[in-house]
């Protein structure tokens, strides 16, 4: 049954029901708005009122059930040539709910559609949130201490041997795999400091100093980075 096959008196009964709904979703009374969405939608099959119910659901807490709903509403609205917005808020729903769910590859990729369907500050906001989190989830998943002395280890091979770029690349790697530890900071610092890029070197010294303060030889090296730098200047001068 099409929207148009509903006939003005279903239509407004559907109407009452949505509008009870909403009063009781305000108060709160999320199962009982469910019935009401519920009776409109049997009158009417108005994916507004899908919607509305993924709504309820959603502050319930029940958010499989809520993805659902959203799912329904988006089938029901493509079949029905309904607003995009309305698909839009059921796409923004689902990726809110898969956020919750800690699914942030779903949550990502239904806000994505959301916007694709209509753009709102509302949604693009909540696709930078899941993005956020998502970047600072892996970013914690990759941290393994072991790998990071392994990963520093082989960088001190390399800058025994000379291969200073490298050896970045390792140090970098170590940083990544255990970031609150200052010693891959100050390593590659050193290895900087002989490629020389010295402005990277001494960003490496301040971020070794505000990881661990009491790190004795990242005020060691950042003397001698600054001595270096100041050197650079010096000979640049007279050149």
């Amino acid at each position: 049954m099409s929207l148009q096959d509903v006939d003005p008196e279903t239509r407004a009964k559907a109407e009452t029901e949505k509008a009870d709904g909403n009063n009781l979703y305000r108060s709160r009374d999320f199962d009982g708005a469910i019935s009401a969405y519920k009776r409109a939608f049997s009158l009417n099959p108005d994916p507004i009122y899908l919607n509305n119910l993924a709504a309820c659901y959603f502050e319930k807490g029940d958010y499989d059930e809520c993805i659902k709903q959203c799912e329904r509403a988006v089938e029901e609205g493509r079949e029905r040539r309904v607003d995009y917005k309305t698909i839009a808020k059921s796409f923004a729903r689902m990726g809110s709910a898969y956020l919750k769910t800690s699914n942030y590859e779903l949550a990502i990729k239904n806000l994505e559609r959301s916007l694709t369907e209509h753009r709102t500050p509302e949604t693009l906001a909540k696709l930078k949130e899941a993005e956020k989190i998502k970047a600072e989830e892996e970013r914690k998943a990759y941290i393994n201490p072991e790998l990071s002395d392994k990963s520093r280890e082989e960088g001190n091979t390399c800058f025994k041997n000379g291969d200073f770029a490298t050896a970045v690349k390792h140090y970098t790697e170590s940083i990544k795999r255990n970031p609150s530890d200052p010693r891959a900071y100050t390593n590659r610092a050193a290895s900087n400091s002989k490629l020389p890029a010295l402005p990277e070197a001494l960003k490496d010294t301040d971020s070794a100093i505000e990881v661990n303060p009491n790190f004795t030889k990242a005020y060691i090296r950042k003397a001698l980075t600054l001595l270096a730098m100041k050197d650079c200047r010096h000979n640049r001068s007279y050149s």
